[in-house]
């Protein structure tokens, strides 16, 4: 009996989500600090930089979940580079926030 095609998209798609959401709490905490009184104007450009890269995080997530969802899954050329450039730039600008 073969294993089910589709559970590995399912899973994959799932694993999309939860870094998804995982980037979602890091941008929101890098956004904290700007809504500080004594905030400064680095503080607000690395939020903004948080935020606008977790719009392009969740835009791309939901693009290749929807690639997934297809019968069969479209393979993923350019999106995981990019994801993973993209989770490390949050990583980075979540870094510069605690050091600010």
């Amino acid at each position: 009996m073969s294993p089910d095609p589709g559970a590995s998209a399912e899973r994959t798609r799932l694993a999309w989500r939860r870094t998804g959401m995982s980037a979602t709490a890091v941008c929101l905490l890098a956004a904290r600090p700007a809504f500080r009184p004594d905030a400064g104007a680095l503080t607000w450009l690395t939020a903004a930089l948080a935020m606008a890269a977790w719009v392009a995080m969740i835009g791309l997530a939901y693009r290749r979940s929807y690639a997934l969802r297809r019968t069969p899954p479209q393979p993923a050329r350019r999106a995981v580079p990019a994801y993973a450039l993209i989770a490390a730039t949050i990583a980075v600008l979540g870094g510069l926030v605690v050091m600010l």
